[in-house]
């Protein structure tokens, strides 16, 4: 019996020029067309709007946080909930993160942080201590410890009831040595096959495993990354660790990986949203993204819009004040067919929460759109310019 009976991916390449594939994966609760962005409702919610604007503004799936959903409100209440899906109304595909990506953010910052220069100090409040056995927490809101193994990771997902779960692994910061990346790469190995086999123990085919590549910006251990996942019973694999300092070495490290995976299988990239990279990224073979930038930037006012150089306007700026004109005029959500620039503006100055609705809605409808013109334009082989579209204005000047 094969291990993923209801889960299927299929693709097909439409250029000569790059890697970029239209696919479809097939899952329990639905078909997910790729390549797609996965929003991320880290606690079953997506702050600032509900699950069914959401799903009007054209999202495919959504990611939930193994970590967060552990402590609060504990995976055994959602199980007898219903499972995440009933939980917080979702019908569609579901991802859950295993939980180790917080071994890293919580201690170091985020990918995107990391790319931007934007490294912390490891907080010891939060992280305690990693070891072979797993890693040991304290909890943010109560204080009390947790060691989250493995096991107990594949577990609280399996209780979680997500499609797509991902193996329990050490994120490595840029800046540990490659004698550190390596043995955290080669533990998070170890971890990898005690998540598949707990995974086996209770699979009942309704749910589907992802192995991660490490290995930092070394390419050579990121080789050995790629043959390590390539020979286990994965169902698709995730690009994650440190991927380098700036944006140019992201694209290195990712290319790194890219040609060597076996071709069958889901590729996604963990923590990475911006739209220059997703083209980058789409060019390389990338199925799926995931990154909280879209919705959390909308929470400052910021708002997504083709052209420019930081692919946003910040809608506090008092250029808006008087601005009659939608965020976008041809962008079909709710917000832009209803509110003027200038109205927003002022829910912003006036601290009013509708304001950081209406901007989230903007972006979450942004990326769907950008991601089904990508596919579009993966069909008609018109990639190059439809990325001119997006990053430099309509008229592709």
């Amino acid at each position: 019996m094969s291990r993923y009976p209801h889960f299927s991916f299929t693709y097909k390449r439409t250029s000569q020029k790059h890697a970029g594939r239209r696919g479809s994966l097939n899952t329990p609760h639905g078909i997910l067309e790729t390549p797609a962005f996965i929003f991320c409702a880290t606690k079953a919610a997506i702050k600032a709007a509900t699950i069914d604007q959401v799903r009007a503004c054209g999202t495919q799936i959504i990611l939930s946080n193994t970590y967060h959903l552990m402590l609060q409100p504990g995976s055994k209440l959602i199980k007898k909930m219903g499972g995440l899906h009933k939980f917080c109304a979702w019908n569609g595909p579901m991802l859950t993160d295993s939980g180790g990506f917080q071994i890293f953010s919580l201690g170091h910052g985020s990918v995107a942080d990391e790319i931007k220069g934007a490294r912390r100090h490891v907080d010891r409040k939060s992280t305690v201590k990693i070891s072979e056995e797993g890693a040991l927490f304290k909890s943010y809101i109560d204080g009390k410890k947790h060691l989250l193994t493995p096991e107990k990771s594949i577990e609280i997902q399996r209780d979680l009831g997500s499609d797509l779960m991902v193996v329990f692994d050490e994120c490595t910061p840029f800046h540990v040595d490659k004698n550190y990346t390596a043995a955290s790469m080669r533990m998070s190995h170890r971890w990898g096959l005690r998540s598949l086999a707990e995974f086996d123990r209770g699979n009942d085919g309704k749910q589907a495993l992802y192995g991660i590549i490490q290995g930092g910006v070394y390419e050579d251990l990121r080789k050995e990354s790629v043959d390590f996942t390539n020979d286990q019973g994965f169902f698709g694999v995730a690009v994650g660790g440190s991927l380098g300092a700036s944006k140019d070495q992201m694209y290195e490290v990712v290319q790194m990986v890219l040609p060597r995976l076996l071709p069958e299988r889901p590729v996604h990239l963990l923590g990475i949203g911006g739209v220059r990279d997703i083209f980058s990224g789409v060019r390389q073979g990338i199925d799926t993204f995931d990154c909280v930038h879209p919705t959390r930037i909308a929470r400052h006012g910021w708002a997504l819009v083709k052209g420019g150089e930081k692919e946003r306007i910040n809608l506090m700026n008092a250029q808006f004040r008087e601005d009659p004109n939608p965020i976008e005029e041809e962008c079909p959500c709710e917000t832009c067919t209803t509110y003027s620039r200038a109205y927003i503006h002022h829910l912003l100055k006036a601290k009013e929460i509708l304001a950081l609705q209406l901007v989230t809605l903007h972006n979450i409808t942004y990326m769907n759109r950008l991601m089904a013109a990508i596919r579009q334009a993966l069909e008609t082989d018109s990639l190059d310019e439809e990325e001119k579209k997006w990053l430099s204005g309509l008229d592709g000047s």
